[in-house]
């Protein structure tokens, strides 16, 4: 199955630097560096859509009617611990954007979601939020976020992450097929421990060194 509003971002600095924090070689500050670069090529994507307004300024040489962002600001919801390393690169894009924090770890024996902590800006409806998380694997984590983003009022919720599985594609289209996903990849499958393949192997691990 895939899903409706799914983006992929192919450009060859991405696919470059993905290949890269692939590499079982490549260090810690190295993955986290590229982890933050990529995050600002994938948020251009997921900012696509925003609406424009039209503003008088003045260049140096004339006045003009310029295009500027309008509307509120949008929120970044980052599903911790590993969305932190796509947080301060989607920052760096939309510095004016509100943060937002959803915590979950998935239960290794059942790989379901378990929730342990929840802070959102308040009146998310009428607003982009970009939820971030490097890996898409099962779903189950991405599915539980988006529940927790629309009981609080969201209606325009975009999904980054750097990698993606089927499986996970799937389970989004069964559960949000309104929320859009960018990734940089939907790789082969999940493994019997549900990591995705052939992937980069645990992203919150490479990103604070605790592997």
């Amino acid at each position: 199955m895939t899903h409706p509003k799914l983006t992929l971002v192919d450009h060859p600095l991405v696919q470059h630097k993905l290949s890269l924090m692939r590499d079982a070689r490549t260090p810690g500050p190295d993955f986290r560096r590229l982890l933050r670069e990529i995050s600002l090529l994938l948020t251009y994507e997921a900012a696509r859509d925003l609406t424009l307004k039209t503003q008088t300024i003045t260049t140096p040489l004339t006045e003009m009617e310029a295009p500027m962002l309008a509307g509120a600001d949008p929120v970044v919801v980052s599903i911790l611990r590993a969305g932190n390393g796509l947080l301060d690169g989607v920052l760096d894009v939309i510095p004016t954007a509100k943060v937002g924090f959803v915590g979950l770890y998935r239960n290794e024996e059942t790989l379901r979601p378990v929730q342990y902590y929840c802070k959102l800006p308040p009146e998310l409806s009428g607003r982009l939020v970009i939820a971030v998380d490097p890996m898409l694997a099962t779903g189950n984590s991405s599915a539980a976020a988006v529940d927790l983003l629309k009981e609080a009022g969201a209606t325009d919720i975009c999904l980054i992450c750097l990698l993606a599985a089927p499986e996970g594609v799937a389970c989004m289209a069964r559960e949000h097929p309104d929320v859009r996903i960018v990734t940089a990849s939907v790789d082969s499958h999940l493994n019997e421990k549900g990591y995705i393949v052939p992937g980069l192997g645990d992203a919150g691990d490479r990103i604070f060194g605790t592997v």
